[in-house]
């Protein structure tokens, strides 16, 4: 968490046509009081009108402007650090094929394929009901949650497209208030931990006669 005792949220954007909500996902994560950073795959930024973004927003070219030694920051890594979770809205099907074979050939997904599996990762999917009911996309799915990774489900409703079925990505609230509820959920593990380690103090304490927890 930054020094602010906000939490990071380091938003993923592909190239579903669902990216013309990154503004509202973005303003909702602020108004919830998180510190907010933006990664693009390519295809994504066809649908962003990015200068008017109020927070960074990192595509694949910023991954090698910064580096250029040994030595250097490498920034799908330093991406890693900052966030204490991921959220991906929208995941087109492309990128979630790549994520569950381990594909790692932009900056977004070098970072999914870098991150800590004990950080939150969010998935929200979007794509046409027809690749939706695919059984690739049923079989990477399964890959994704088993690796411990949080689905939002999909929602049925009239795509972009002019299909109609599941598929499109979840209402804005929906993902914003997984994403409040994660934070609950490890701010109340963190809570626990520090308490659990208290009791430990306070009992070798007791035993001892002297503090030797540390």
């Amino acid at each position: 968490m930054a020094n602010s005792g906000k939490f990071n949220v380091l938003l993923g954007l592909t190239g579903s046509v669902a990216s013309i909500k990154a503004s509202q996902i973005v303003s909702s994560l602020i108004d919830e009081k998180f510190n907010v950073k933006v990664v693009v795959s390519e295809n994504a930024k066809h649908f962003l009108d990015i200068p008017t973004f109020p927070v960074p927003v990192i595509d694949d070219a910023e991954e090698w402007k910064g580096w250029s030694k040994r030595g250097d920051p490498v920034l799908h890594i330093e991406l890693r650090r900052w966030a204490d979770m991921m959220l991906i809205a929208p995941l087109d099907a492309n990128t979630m094929a790549k994520i569950a074979t381990g594909i790692c050939d932009n900056l977004l997904t070098c970072v999914v394929r870098a991150w800590e599996m004990s950080k939150p990762l969010l998935l929200a999917p979007a794509m046409n009901t027809c690749m939706w009911e695919h059984p690739v996309t049923r079989e990477q799915l399964v890959r994704l949650r088993g690796l411990g990774y949080i689905y939002i489900p999909v929602v049925e409703k009239t795509l972009v497209c002019g299909d109609s079925g599941q598929g499109a990505m979840a209402e804005v609230p929906t993902i914003i208030q997984t994403v409040c509820d994660v934070r609950e959920r490890l701010t109340a593990n963190a809570g626990d931990i520090i308490e659990i380690k208290n009791d430990d103090r306070k009992r070798k304490h007791d035993d001892n006669g002297v503090d030797c927890a540390s």
